[in-house]
């Protein structure tokens, strides 16, 4: 089923840094997003099925169970979700992302929405007899950093968790599978032979091992560059870009605050790319309104569904511990007036094949 997004939606970016997207906690009533939210908002399906729920106070708040705001029964539970206490339109991201783990679960769900200073987490999943929580969200991953080691954590709704963060879980990223950008990059430009990245290896290093390993599959070269700051980013570009041939090289923009910062590398990239009939796609959706080729986006019922097999496997004690996963249910998006510009050939049948156009009919 295709996905039509508002123009709103699609102008939320994915580029500050995964260390600044833990922030603090959602105050309530603000109308504030981490990126890792913004990025899954724009993906929004169908409505919440939790309905208008009141804003929290800074406890846990039990989310609601059904659309006519009917609080949620106190059941006993193997598994629970913890989610970010958040405005629309993030909230209903969130909602999508639960009601796919609720459909593959086939059994009742705690969840809570975690507002500013809540503390009493540990003891509420314990009083439910939660065996496994699903976390979502940078905000969710910090209310829930210190749980008993005997309560299993499987996290989604993230870009990254640092190496030191991630013994005993398992991470699910928002980050596209560098072998399925590949594949679209192939599909829609066969003559591609390498693909040119910069990244910064605290948000990105575990993303490019894998970029490594799928490139070669693809019949791609892979290029990649490390920068640490912003004067180090624009210099790779530039020194990439010119470098670059166009009849056989892209470039990879991934989801990084500091080499993909939106303000001026960004610009340069696109510009510069445009000016040299260059292919750039991206693993930010918001970044094709702007004149990258494609990117692809999350599926946000399929990753809950995902996240639900995660967690009964845990609940089976069959899961590995320390584990980061790419995104790998995607939508994807296509920008026809670059397509035209690069003379990449899209006929009605390949447009079909399209979740979202820009520019929007």
């Amino acid at each position: 089923m295709k996905v039509l997004l508002s123009s709103a939606l699609v102008l939320l970016s994915l580029l500050a840094s995964l260390a600044g997207a833990a922030g603090g906690d959602i105050v309530p009533g603000q109308s504030y997003a981490p990126p890792a939210e913004r990025e899954l908002a724009t993906a929004v399906g169908r409505p919440s099925p939790f309905g208008a729920k009141p804003q929290g106070t800074g406890r846990l708040a039990a989310a609601l169970d059904e659309s006519d705001g009917t609080p949620q029964p106190r059941v006993r539970a193997s598994i629970a979700v913890v989610y970010p206490d958040i405005e629309e339109p993030y909230r209903s991201v969130f909602s999508n992302i639960i009601q796919g783990i609720r459909d593959e679960a086939k059994f009742p769900i705690v969840s809570y929405a975690i507002g500013a200073g809540a503390s009493n987490i540990e003891s509420e999943l314990k009083r439910q007899s939660v065996h496994v929580v699903i976390v979502l969200g940078r905000n969710g991953l910090k209310a829930t950093a210190n749980l008993d080691p005997g309560i299993g954590v499987v996290v989604g709704g993230v870009l990254s968790v640092p190496e030191s963060e991630i013994h005993g879980k398992s991470v699910f990223s928002l980050a596209p599978d560098p072998g399925l950008l590949f594949q679209r990059l192939h599909e829609l430009v066969p003559g591609a032979r390498r693909v040119i990245t910069v990244y910064e290896p605290r948000q990105n290093a575990w993303l490019i091992r894998l970029a490594r390993e799928a490139a070669p599959r693809r019949g791609l070269e892979l290029v990649a560059r490390e920068a640490t700051d912003l004067k180090g980013a624009m210099l790779a570009y530039r020194e990439a870009i010119a470098a670059a041939d166009p009849r056989t090289d892209a470039v990879w923009l991934p989801q990084d605050s500091v080499t993909v910062e939106d303000s001026s590398v960004l610009p340069l990239v696109l510009e510069e790319a445009w000016r040299r009939d260059l292919v750039v796609f991206s693993s930010s959706v918001a970044h094709v309104r702007r004149g990258a080729l494609f990117a692809l986006y999350p599926d946000n019922a399929a990753l809950g569904r995902k996240l639900a097999d995660s967690a009964l496997a845990r609940v089976a004690r069959d899961a590995r511990d320390g584990t980061i996963t790419p995104l790998t249910d995607v939508f994807w998006a296509v920008n026809l007036r670059t397509a035209s510009h690069l003379g990449v050939d899209l006929d009605a049948r390949r447009r079909q094949s399209f979740d979202l156009v820009f520019p929007e009919p």
